[in-house]
């Protein structure tokens, strides 16, 4: 008798053979993946289905989708690899009916169905809308970079490629400062390999020349030779050719209600955009306030007043870029505004009174200062000019209203830490270096969409419970 634990023998016949489903616990993931994709109206979605060029019929888009939802729930992203799996995971066997479609079908189904899988990204956040998991009117709102399929190598800056040319012609340069050291009398052959190098050099120069032409054409002044859409982008302090993907998160769930994909390595412009998303996705009527949180990446008036009007409470951290602190001189905010006199009281008491009004960037500037200013006693701690002006936006009242609500909520910022950062850091954790497999910005998007149903379906998964997300659904 042996002392171990024994498997059976695997050439053993078995006179009732075992079901594929009994190999799938009733409380197993890919289930919920069955019953969601089985009871999804995909009439209206969009979804390709043709059959091939030889007549042969195609797979049935539920049956693709099927695939790709269980791959990204389970950090297999590979069309390849999930080709792999389709022929001996038995879960993947289970969910498809045994079918194993070859990578390039699964690759064309991503590829040209992008609109529709993110509507099925979609439909699932109506779901948990449904299931009452969205039930508060607060978001946080963030972005983080993820890297494309483009080496830093392939992408061109202007300030890249200024220091590229001027690399290769101090490389010309000093071979040939070698050709003129070497003497005359020299054999030429010993010359022949700085030569070699001279040449691939100017050649090199060449096809900078011609990349900076294609560069300086683009709106954005970048170009990138792997993936046109790609952009290079500051993250942490480092650089990163990639994309930014905003997101607006629920403070309770952390759930992801809206997300979007931009080249725009600046978060300054999409706070409005993303909220209105969120509202849109949480069903709120236009006289109802959603609040949204962000951090100060994302201050800026304009988006503020637009979120105002949009009736869209917001808690947005200021950064205070002026460097009259370091200089050891008062900065704007020690300036109080009187707004029944339409005047600024300065930390001396004196009041600067308003005297013109100015476009700067295509918004109305209101201009301040006092006369008693030349004979101030603490002029020295204000400016080194003539007279210390203050401008005011003419809606910077909703600035100072969105101040002081942040303010009077200061917990708002530590809410934001704890929920737009969980997941980003779960998503990049699953997609493994942090990378996207697809190219241009519309696939892109695609291949997001398939990363945030996943991650919102195990999020619920965890909440809820898998038999009671079968039955919420079915």
């Amino acid at each position: 008798m042996s002392r171990f634990i024994e498997g059976e023998n695997r050439y053993q016949s078995t006179l009732f053979p075992e079901r594929v489903d009994d190999y799938v616990g009733e409380d197993s993931p890919v289930r919920v993946i069955d019953v969601f994709v089985d009871r999804l109206d995909i009439s209206g979605l969009g979804f390709k289905a043709e059959a091939a060029e030889t007549g042969r019929p195609g797979y049935h888009p539920r049956t693709m989708l099927k695939i790709y939802i269980y791959g990204y729930l389970n950090q297999v992203h590979s069309s390849r690899r999930l080709e792999r799996e389709a022929q001996r995971n038995v879960e993947l066997m289970w969910l498809t009916g045994r079918l194993a479609p070859d990578f390039k079908t699964i690759a064309d189904f991503r590829k040209d169905n992008g609109e529709a899988i993110r509507l099925v990204c979609r439909e699932f956040v109506l779901l948990c809308r449904k299931l009452h998991l969205l039930t508060e009117a607060l978001v946080a709102i963030d972005g983080s970079k993820f890297k494309a399929v483009n080496n830093r190598d392939n992408n061109f800056t202007r300030a890249k490629m200024k220091r590229r040319i001027a690399d290769v012609e101090a490389s010309i340069e000093r071979y040939m400062g070698e050709l003129d050291s070497n003497d005359e009398a020299a054999p030429k052959e010993d010359t022949r390999p700085v030569r070699e190098k001279i040449e691939a050099l100017e050649q090199e120069m060449d096809r900078l020349k011609k990349l900076e032409v294609r560069m300086l054409d683009n709106p954005d002044q970048q170009l990138s030779l792997t993936d046109p859409d790609a952009r290079s982008m500051k993250s942490r302090g480092a650089g990163v050719v990639g994309y930014n993907v905003q997101a607006a998160v629920d403070t309770r769930h952390h759930l992801i209600v809206a997300h979007e994909v931009t080249n725009v390595g600046i978060d300054r412009r999409h706070l409005t955009r993303m909220a209105k998303q969120a509202k849109a996705v949480l069903a709120l009527e236009a006289d109802e306030t959603l609040s949204v949180i962000a951090d100060q990446g994302y201050y800026r008036g304009e988006e503020l007043l637009a979120c105002e009007e949009a009736n869209i409470d917001t808690y947005v951290a200021k950064a205070d870029t002026s460097g009259k602190r370091l200089k050891g001189e008062f900065s704007r905010r020690e300036f109080r505004y009187v707004a029944d006199d339409d005047e600024y009281e300065c930390p001396a008491g004196e009041r600067l009174i308003y005297r013109f009004t100015r476009t700067e960037a295509g918004k109305q500037i209101r201009r301040y200062w006092s006369s008693a200013y030349i004979r101030c006693a603490i002029r020295s701690k204000c400016t080194p000019s003539d007279y210390r002006r203050v401008s005011r936006w003419e809606h910077e009242a909703v600035v100072e209203a969105a101040e002081a609500r942040r303010s009077q909520h200061p917990d708002m910022m530590r809410t934001r830490r704890a929920t737009v950062e969980h997941p980003f850091g779960t998503l990049k954790a699953w997609m493994g270096s942090g990378q996207f497999l697809t190219k241009t910005l519309y696939h892109v998007s695609t291949e997001m969409s398939l990363h945030v149903l996943a991650y919102n379906m195990k999020r619920v998964m965890n909440l809820i419970g898998t038999r009671n997300l079968i039955a919420a659904i079915a």
